[in-house]
């Protein structure tokens, strides 16, 4: 959830150039991100590869129908994204259809991304806290009066389980590999596609092993 007009990554890319070497960074031509942009960049880097299609179907899933991802809006973006540096592209073959073209972060967008992530971390968590005691204390004073302490009780039980289900997919994000039953390569957990040879994915197709490392 980042909130703002534009993402300045100005002092981050200068940053970064004092760590790695600055070829890296020769083709991004753009300081700024909208936050709709730092979204898709996010979401290609947890998802490691995804074409259009498939970060349409992921976006559509983030925004849990606050808002929704359409083509139109997508791939001019993505284009757009390439075209600064961001993201690189690469041509998959389907097997049950045309190539398809797959997206993923360049090295400079990948830490750029990890970047401003490390930088925001705590103060985003912050934001996302004020934002939920806010919603929730708009929707139990929307209630009658009479009706606000069984009201508080259902925030407080949705609460609890929201914060459930986040605890319990950030362990099983790091400690597992997803990984394509096809080919073996390491893919994202949301795609419909493997990245690497192309394979339709089924729930059977996609192994999780201990990641060792």
């Amino acid at each position: 959830m980042w909130l703002g007009k534009f993402l300045d990554l100005e002092e981050d890319i200068e940053e970064l150039r004092s760590q790695i070497k600055q070829e890296i960074f020769s083709n991004i031509t753009k300081n700024k991100l909208t936050p709709l942009e730092f979204t898709i960049v996010e979401v290609i880097f947890n998802s490691q590869a995804l074409s259009g299609y498939d970060l349409i179907l992921a976006l559509n899933n983030h925004f849990a129908g606050t808002w929704e991802a359409k083509s139109g809006t997508i791939y001019p973006i993505l284009s757009k994204l390439e075209k600064n540096g961001f993201l690189k592209s690469r041509m998959v073959k389907s097997p049950i259809g045309p190539l398809r073209k797959l997206y993923t972060l360049t090295k400079a967008g990948e830490e750029l991304l990890k970047l401003k992530v490390n930088k925001n971390y705590s103060e985003q968590l912050i934001l996302i806290e004020n934002f939920v005691v806010e919603l929730s204390s708009i929707y139990i004073k929307s209630h009658p009066e009479e009706n606000r302490k069984e009201v508080v009780t259902e925030v407080q039980e949705l609460l609890n389980a929201s914060f459930e289900r986040i605890r319990d997919s950030i362990p099983t994000t790091l400690k597992f590999k997803t990984k394509c039953a096809n080919c073996g390569s390491e893919i994202g957990r949301k795609v419909i596609y493997c990245p690497y040879c192309g394979v339709q994915l089924v729930q059977t197709d996609i192994k999780e092993s201990s990641d060792e490392t």
